[in-house]
């Protein structure tokens, strides 16, 4: 596939950012960083860190990076405490220079293997948007118990009747988007947090963009402690009942 994305990026004058926030992540960005390498040759792209103020290093371990890679491949764009996830993607697209944006967690749930089905599909049918999915034929949930599970495929499915926002996965948080678009959609969302993805996707929807979806198979994290808890499903709920009153 990578051979493949290289022959097609042959006419492909796009630039990449790559938008990842962090905290706590110094175990996993390395490799996440050199993943992205590996399979993206071939492609122009950048990789910019967000990083809220992480104590455990992640940023001295992101500036080694850079002198391997290079300042101009790998940007450290950090704040000074955790300000939210929403927030952290609206000061990563300030320091964009892309084409296009990329937004995908840091923690290696999402596997860098798959950016380039992400940009093929995109080159492919022009959308403005490819969302990672994991409730079609391919993609799918490794490492999460049985409950959480549930918890993930009820809340889709409670958006999806909700909403009817066209597209399987509204919970997901790898994705693509051209830049313009994902400026447009971002100065007319309102939520923070985890509950930012569903809005996002769904204000896209309303605005009429046209949107392709790539399974992906989410692997949950291996090293460090998941940042999903309780508040998190509170502020979900408070989010649907919102966008079921304003879209």
């Amino acid at each position: 596939m990578a051979q493949q994305l290289e022959k097609d990026e042959r006419s492909n004058k796009y630039m990449y950012s790559i938008i990842v926030p962090t905290y706590n992540e110094r175990l996993n960005i390395a490799l996440l960083i050199y993943l992205v390498f590996k399979h993206l040759r071939g492609v122009d792209f950048e990789i910019i860190v967000v990083d809220d103020g992480s104590p455990d290093g992640t940023q001295e371990v992101v500036k080694q990076l850079q002198q391997v890679y290079g300042e101009d491949r790998i940007l450290l764009r950090a704040r000074p405490k955790k300000l939210g996830l929403g927030t952290a993607y609206v000061h990563g697209l300030k320091h964009a220079s892309g084409d296009f944006v990329v937004i995908m967690d840091a923690d290696l749930s999402h596997h860098p293997k798959y950016l380039p089905s992400f940009i093929r599909k995109q080159m492919e049918t022009g959308a403005s948007i490819v969302t990672g999915t994991r409730y079609v034929t391919g993609g799918g949930v490794h490492g999460w118990n049985l409950m959480r599970k549930l918890t993930s495929r009820g809340a889709n499915v409670l958006a999806q009747t909700l909403l009817w926002p066209g597209v399987s996965d509204l919970t997901g948080s790898f994705r693509l988007y051209r830049r313009s678009v994902l400026q447009d959609i971002i100065n007319s969302v309102v939520s923070k947090g985890y509950v930012f993805q569903m809005e996002m996707i769904v204000r896209a929807s309303r605005k009429g963009y046209h949107i392709e979806e790539v399974p992906i198979t989410f692997v949950d994290r291996i090293f460090g402690s998941s940042k999903l808890g309780g508040s998190e499903i509170v502020e979900y709920l408070k989010g649907l009942a919102y966008l079921l009153v304003t879209t």
